[in-house]
């Protein structure tokens, strides 16, 4: 099994496609769930922690078709809440996308910030 795929940035709208073609390359298959997974999980940092926010972006392939993606940030106190967005809204589907194509996901509150990580399936 290769290493992980471990990366630090900041959380730039910019970097979202950039992040995105790196799991691509780095797990060598077709991962549009994979890929979908760290947009959202970096446009939530982007929006609700704020732009410039340093952030780790880890992804492993677990061996067992799976991907393990992790995006930690230094917000300890941000609180994650799946909401449904009206037909109208423009925003507010993240995690109820992530909650619809993750196996399972979840959050690791440490003193220093927060890792939302998730476990998608790959193709």
């Amino acid at each position: 099994m290769r290493p992980p795929l471990a990366l630090d940035l900041l959380a730039l709208p910019k970097a979202v496609p950039e992040v995105r073609r790196a799991v691509r390359e780095h797990l060598g298959v077709p991962c549009q769930d994979v890929q979908l997974c760290v947009s959202e999980l970096l446009a939530n940092v982007i929006r609700h922690v704020g732009e410039g926010t340093p952030v780790s972006v880890r992804v492993q392939d677990t061996g067992s078709g799976r991907a393990r993606v992790e995006v930690t940030d230094r917000e300890p106190h941000g609180w994650l809440v799946v909401r449904h967005a009206g037909a109208e809204e423009e925003a507010g589907r993240g995690l109820l996308l992530l909650d619809t194509v993750a196996l399972r996901w979840g959050v690791r509150q440490e003193p220093d910030g927060k890792t939302v990580w998730c476990e998608v399936p790959v193709s």
